[in-house]
């Protein structure tokens, strides 16, 4: 680990002043990812900004239109079993607690959450080639051992995936990230936030430098009724997705009204496709129906040997999340809080 100065900022508006006039300098909030990297000398930031002592933004509220903001400096079990998330955003509650240990839960915050960066091997072995780390060097994970790579959305320069289970849901509820930066604050939609890698796998997302995340909203509609998170692992606790689905229905008459689905493990950034959510609209909840909104999501699925087994994974995961949806009580996870 290099040596770094270490400061704490009292307000949002001195820490992106301290940030964003210096090019090696980064925010730490709970550092439960920034840290392990700078032990492995994959981040080498020489200042260290910490949010902890920032007053504002640690609460999670109602919005005057009827949804909720979660403030960035709240951490993920706070916010996991926070009664408006248990309430009316079971499908949050049970993909916050999907991932991680309790301990890492209760020091790891939103805002850091929609900043964790890949687990790729090659990413933390300073000794392989990796664009990410290192642009212009080549991809390793994609003539090496690529079994937990990204099958979506990849492109000749990067195969790593997102890790994130909290971003899969927040992308299936369609949340926006607020943020404040040297040029003042914007919003920006989930799916926006997060890039591809294309020819810049270094950037994870699209915040800019002296950026950072103030909090993020969710809408009005939390689909609390019909809901399901399906992680698949190697283990059954404590690790990353090799597929993860998010899905939200809002049912009449049997049939389905609105769909929301997303994926995690398969691509750079949540994966999600409106094509299919639409193609579900009118339509019984069944596994033909599934299948075939499966089949939209993963059109141009592309298999680089070791995870080639992800492609029918992932199809199979859609059509048993969906039937999982429609009775989410029976389908409840270990520590989850039941609504």
């Amino acid at each position: 680990m290099n040596n770094f100065s270490y400061k704490k900022a009292s307000s949002v508006q001195e820490a992106v002043g301290q940030v964003s006039g210096h090019s090696e300098a980064c925010f730490i909030a709970g550092g439960t990812n920034l840290i392990d990297l700078m032990k492995y000398n994959v981040a080498k930031a020489d200042a260290l900004v910490d949010l902890n002592t920032i007053t504002e933004n640690h609460e999670i509220s109602e919005r005057e239109d009827g949804g909720i903001r979660l403030g960035a400096f709240v951490s993920n079990n706070d916010t996991a079993y926070h009664p408006l998330i248990t309430e009316r955003y079971p499908l949050l509650n049970r993909a916050i607690l999907a991932g991680a240990t309790g301990q890492i839960r209760n020091m790891a915050t939103n805002g850091g959450n929609l900043l964790q960066r890949t687990r790729c091997y090659y990413f933390y072995d300073i000794n392989t080639p990796c664009n990410k780390r290192e642009p212009g060097s080549g991809c390793s994970a994609i003539g090496g051992y690529n079994r937990i790579m990204a099958i979506l959305g990849e492109s000749e320069n990067c195969i790593a995936v997102f890790p994130s289970d909290m971003c899969v849901a927040l992308s299936a509820l369609s949340a926006t990230v607020n943020v404040s930066g040297p040029d003042g604050e914007r919003s920006i939609p989930f799916v926006d936030f997060h890039r591809l890698p294309g020819d810049t796998p270094e950037l994870d997302n699209n915040l800019r430098h002296g950026e950072v995340i103030t909090s993020i909203d969710l809408p009005p509609k939390g689909f609390s009724q019909n809901y399901s998170y399906l992680k698949l692992r190697d283990r059954n606790s404590y690790a990353f997705a090799l597929v993860s689905v998010a899905m939200g229905l809002e049912l009449e008459n049997n049939r389905i009204k609105e769909a929301r689905i997303a994926l995690g493990g398969v691509a750079h950034k949540p994966w999600r496709v409106v094509e299919a959510e639409l193609f579900l609209e009118n339509k019984e909840v069944n596994e033909e129906s599934l299948g075939q909104a499966a089949d939209i999501i993963l059109k141009g699925a592309t298999g680089y040997g070791h995870n080639d087994f992800k492609i029918d994974l992932a199809k199979r995961a859609i059509i048993r999340n969906g039937l999982m949806a429609l009775n989410p009580a029976e389908t409840q996870l270990p520590g989850a809080v039941p609504n």
